[in-house]
């Protein structure tokens, strides 16, 4: 890979993360080094468990507990924030291949994230370094900066019309 390119998968549909992980899984095994940062999210979706597996791929996360956003208290927010700049400055420090920045958009959008910082780490993303963003509600600069950017959309969803919840293996 002689150019690294920035990628943003946003949208209200299912899949953003999947293909954030598919990428990560393709880079892999072309022996490409990729590290995957979750924002917003513990950590403990079946496709982490795999690429945890695998020897050049690094999960890396906010430790502990993980709130939804709509049911963390002020404190919480706080808390939220530190751990995600922290989780944000050494994932852009990291020396990779390819980085993805999972719910990155969505700690930015909720103002769980310092903006400037995840707007730098795209400014700054090394020229020779694949970075993908993921989330809902991207800010105009992401859409402007990508050189991928691919919306998910939802036409239809088995919890909304049929109130099937979450499944093992399918969406966690």
């Amino acid at each position: 890979m002689k150019k690294g390119l920035i990628h943003l998968y946003y949208g209200k549909g299912k899949g953003k993360s999947t293909a954030a992980m598919g990428l990560a899984l393709r880079a892999a095994g072309a022996g490409l080094d990729v590290v995957v940062a979750q924002f917003m999210k513990p950590g403990t979706s079946s496709e982490i468990k795999m690429l945890e597996q695998i020897p050049n791929v690094r999960v890396i996360r906010v430790e502990g507990k993980v709130k939804f956003s709509f049911n963390m208290t002020d404190e919480d927010k706080v808390q939220a924030t530190k751990a995600h700049n922290d989780l944000l400055a050494k994932a852009a420090a990291a020396d990779c291949d390819l980085l993805v920045l999972d719910e990155s958009i969505n700690a930015y959008r909720l103002d769980l994230i310092d903006k400037d910082a995840l707007k730098q780490a795209v400014l700054d993303n090394p020229e020779t370094r694949e970075m993908v963003l993921t989330g809902r509600g991207p800010d105009d600069f992401f859409i402007e900066h990508a050189d991928y950017v691919t919306e998910m959309v939802c036409h239809k969803h088995p919890f909304k019309e049929q109130g099937i919840a979450g499944r093992l293996g399918v969406e966690y």
